[in-house]
């Protein structure tokens, strides 16, 4: 099984889990005389199954994120960290040159003579620069992640 199939099954377990223990807080309790729609018993013995597959499914893919190799960028696992700091790293750098631009406020300049203006306190189009510079390299490590993804096997 390659590493991709295996991330896909994990998202399916996790989404079967939530829908179980939705359906077992919904059946848990019912009014005396009635019926419980599902019986909630079976239902967490269901979830239990899926999540000794699901337990199983994250040790293999940490397993096999630590061991590939993806040359510069190091191990699956450096690469994860570094693209997960790099959305980070975007995020705050375009917030910044939206907030130095102005963005959000009810206009860039006064309504009166008498208001004081508002000047950008960092360079808008060198954060513009960074951010896309950035973006890039997110793209970038992405399409290397995908990659190895469908090409690396997964460890048992």
């Amino acid at each position: 099984m390659k590493l991709a199939e295996a991330l896909a099954e994990r998202a399916e377990a996790a989404r079967r889990v939530e829908q179980l223990r939705a359906r077992v807080v919904s059946s848990a309790r019912y009014q005396e005389g009635e019926t419980p729609a599902e019986d909630a018993a079976e239902l967490l013995a269901e979830a239990d199954e899926v999540l000794a597959t699901l337990e199983t499914l994250i040790r293999r893919i940490n397993r096999t994120n630590a061991a590939v190799d993806m040359g510069r960028h190091g191990t699956l696992t450096d690469a994860l960290a570094r693209r997960d700091v790099l959305r980070l790293r975007h995020s705050v750098v375009t917030s910044a040159a939206d907030a130095a631009a102005g963005t959000g406020e009810r206009g860039y300049g006064r309504q009166l003579r008498s208001e004081l203006l508002t000047l950008p306190a960092l360079p808008v189009a060198e954060l513009r620069r960074q951010a896309d510079l950035i973006a890039r390299e997110v793209r970038e490590i992405d399409v290397a992640i995908q990659r190895t993804n469908w090409e690396a096997d997964l460890l048992d």
